[in-house]
């Protein structure tokens, strides 16, 4: 297994480790084991910098995600080079600290419009809808058919979902491009979903890879041994995680190689 691998038949190659960015738009509602703070300008370029650095060009943000969009649109330079990996459903109101969800065709014609201009481009690599639990029957409602349209229009290279069940997880497959799941040391229940993206061809991103910092275990090193269990699983394309710190990205990136053969 290679640091860099195709996104099931997307025709896209990410990194095994992607960077998520929630916490440079968003520090309210989060579910984090330590408070942080969102970081300046200049942290953000340097953090984005050294992901480049390290072979990262995978890089996940959403609406939800607060200033997130909007802060990538202003700082991400050479477009090119990266993978982005947005999000339709979840919207955040920085005012209250609350997310409310609206999975309507409409609405998420608009949001992928305005991720565009939040981006400060002219398309967007991967959008999934970020469901909130019910993942059936958001599919019902159209959601994926409105995606598949806007990349029929050009304007998106893949479209999925990020899920929360077996059954959305399969059934976003067999409608589209991609599917995010959770997977790690204590969660094992999506399997199911990335053995049919294997069998299927389709692309797989992990979510919740490290708990979101709760992750424990009876390993020496359980960040080492989540790492080494998905990235040697057949199937998934990239990890992301999310980080401020760029001591805790070059370590992550480390170990990722190092479960990808590399080191």
């Amino acid at each position: 297994m290679s640091f860099m691998r195709p996104l099931g038949n997307t025709g896209l190659t990410v990194s095994a480790l992607g960077l998520g960015t929630v916490k440079i738009g968003r520090d309210k509602g989060v579910k984090y084991p330590s408070s942080f703070t969102i970081p300046e300008d200049k942290a953000v370029v340097e953090l984005i910098a050294r992901a480049r650095d390290l072979g990262i060009n995978l890089i996940d943000t959403a609406p939800a995600y607060g200033h997130s969009e909007s802060r990538l649109g202003q700082l991400l330079t050479q477009r090119q080079d990266w993978i982005i990996v947005t999000k339709v459903g979840e919207e955040f109101d920085n005012g209250s600290g609350e997310s409310h969800f609206d999975f309507s065709p409409e609405h998420v014609r608009n949001s992928v419009e305005r991720s565009l201009k939040r981006l400060n481009t002219d398309y967007l690599d991967c959008v999934l809808i970020h469901s909130d639990g019910n993942d059936m029957a958001i599919i019902e409602q159209g959601t994926l058919d409105a995606l598949n349209e806007l990349k029929k229009a050009g304007l998106i290279r893949a479209t999925g979902m990020s899920t929360k069940t077996v059954e959305g997880g399969i059934t976003t497959l067999q409608h589209s491009d991609i599917a995010m799941v959770t997977y790690n040391l204590q969660h094992h229940e999506e399997i199911p979903v990335i053995e049919h993206a294997a069998a299927h061809h389709k692309g797989i991103l992990i979510k919740k890879a490290f708990a979101s910092g709760h992750l424990a275990g009876d390993v020496a090193d359980p960040v080492q041994e989540s790492l080494n269990q998905i990235l040697g699983t057949p199937g998934v394309g990239s990890i992301i995680a999310g980080t401020i710190n760029p001591g805790h990205l070059q370590e992550n990136v480390d170990k990722a190689r190092i479960a990808c053969g590399e080191q």
